[in-house]
Order: structure tokens, then sequence, then C-alpha cells
């Protein structure tokens, strides 16, 4: 299976297009002359989606997290 490829020029002239492509998951590369030289990639989103309890039994927290904390370390937040 072979990705499309576009010449620079032609990812210059419709390079909108080229990141909706990008964004909707769909391999966009990008050649110079018949070279393939980089692929066009959507960033995740960088909300990302939260799902409660994904870090269940990865983090571990000692007893001391929930003790108080010194009076001078207290005095410094206020």
């Amino acid at each position: 299976m072979s990705m499309p490829t576009v010449t620079i020029h032609e990812a210059k002239t419709n390079l909108s297009r080229l990141i909706e492509k990008a964004c909707r998951g769909e391999d966009v590369v990008i050649a110079r002359g018949s070279e393939p030289v980089v692929r066009l990639v959507a960033l995740k989103d960088s909300k990302g989606h939260r799902k409660p309890g994904s870090l269940r039994g990865k983090i571990k927290l000692g007893s001391e997290f929930f003790e108080p904390l010194p009076l001078d370390e207290l005095e410094s937040w206020e």
C-alpha cells in the first residue's frame, strides 16, 4: 500500500487541504522531486481526553504525602 505523495510545490499550493487530510488521520508525504522527504502529521489534541482512573496502580504515594507540611513551608505559601 503506497501513500499518496505530493511535491513541495503542490504542498505550498494546497497546504490547508493537506493539513485537513493529516488532521483526519490520512498520511501526507511531501517529496523533493521524486524523493519523499517528509511526512505531514497532526499533533495530538493538547487538551487530550481524560479518563478517570486511568492512572490507578501507576502512581504510588507514601504516607508522608498526607502528613501536614512543616510550618516554614506553609508560611512560604501565604
